[in-house]
């Protein structure tokens, strides 16, 4: 018969719970952000696309460079998201592992590790896609 654990047990994975939620904010708060900067690209890709269809994309080149970025930016929300997700699943992880007495150093560690990966993944692809929006003197974002 499983006994639930005891105060202590979920006490210590409480406690260990807490940098994961910090980072699944920090997750949070960065996904608002590419929205954000996404929903600008878009607006803008909005206003230059009307022009080249009338055949002038030689007088608009930012548009190559409008969805260069937004591919930027949907590649940085698809690993921020992920990050969020793994880091979930080690808060789950954990818990259930509590519940069950069973050891959850090495896995939560290994997702620990992964989400932290995919956070790092996710930020590389913002810094390219401002890279690219320093160099456009035109841009407003």
């Amino acid at each position: 018969m499983l006994e639930t654990p005891s105060v202590t047990q979920l006490s210590q994975v409480i406690s260990h719970a807490i940098a994961p939620a910090f980072i699944l904010g920090a997750v949070a708060s960065f996904i608002s952000v590419l929205v954000t900067r996404l929903n600008r690209i878009i607006d803008r890709c909005r206003i230059v696309a009307p022009h080249e269809g009338a055949g002038l994309t030689k007088d608009y080149p930012d548009a190559l460079q409008l969805n260069r970025r937004a591919a930027l930016i949907n590649h940085a929300l698809f690993w921020a998201v992920g990050s969020a997700l793994i880091t979930i699943l080690l808060m789950i992880l954990a818990f259930v592992d509590a519940f069950f007495e069973l050891p959850h150093e090495r896995g939560v560690a290994l997702l620990f590790t992964l989400a932290l990966v995919l956070f790092g993944v996710s930020l590389i692809s913002f810094a390219r896609e401002i890279r690219i929006a320093i160099k456009d003197p035109n841009n407003y974002d």
